[in-house]
């Protein structure tokens, strides 16, 4: 389909890059759609995801270096990168991987979390109640328009809630800012001093 979740907020995790940022690391980065639109604005990219199948299938664009690895395992440069981001990501790998992700960002660098949580309470019910006619609208609507990539990145179900992730983020993010989005999807930003 057409209307992609990640793809809709595109917007505004660029909207989280900071002024001058020269380097960027997209963790998870897919076909490398996101990747991709850093390095239209000016950037050096490294865009790293574990399945193979799917940096095999990303176009190939200048500013843009894609990386077949682990983001858990592989060795990340300390304090070089000017904004990190993770699209649909962060779930695929254990929470505590955002410490080594801050620790990769330079002074002044930000972390942008398009992140995915499991449904549990009341507010998270009701976030659905609203999401699902604006989302079945928005998939009509674009019907006839082929998705950007026919390879998809692998696919796991989020198991932190949203509370979790907040709790999580507290004690390893400190002044981390996280939001809830309409789009089953929440934004999570550190900024480093």
């Amino acid at each position: 389909m057409a209307f992609d979740h990640n793809d809709h907020y595109h917007p505004l995790l660029l909207r989280q890059v900071p002024p001058g940022a020269a380097l960027a690391l997209d963790v998870g980065c897919g076909t490398g759609l996101f990747a991709r639109r850093l390095a239209a604005r000016g950037m050096t990219v490294d865009a790293v995801d574990p399945a193979e199948e799917v940096i095999e299938a990303a176009p190939r664009t200048t500013g843009v270096r894609y990386v077949h690895d682990d983001i858990t395992t592989m060795d990340l440069p300390e304090a070089h990168y000017d904004f990190i981001s993770c699209l649909a990501s962060l779930h695929h790998v254990p929470f505590g991987t955002v410490s080594r992700l801050r620790a990769a960002l330079a002074p002044g660098g930000v972390l942008a979390v398009l992140g995915c949580y499991r449904e549990s309470t009341a507010g998270d019910h009701l976030t659905t109640l609203a999401a699902s006619p604006v989302n079945a609208v928005a998939r009509l609507a674009l019907s006839g328009r082929r998705s950007s990539s026919p390879v998809r990145a692998p696919v796991k179900q989020p198991v932190m809630t949203l509370d979790e992730v907040r709790e999580q983020a507290a004690a390893l993010l400190p002044g981390a800012r996280i939001r809830r989005l309409l789009f089953w999807r929440y934004l999570l930003v550190s900024r480093t001093d």
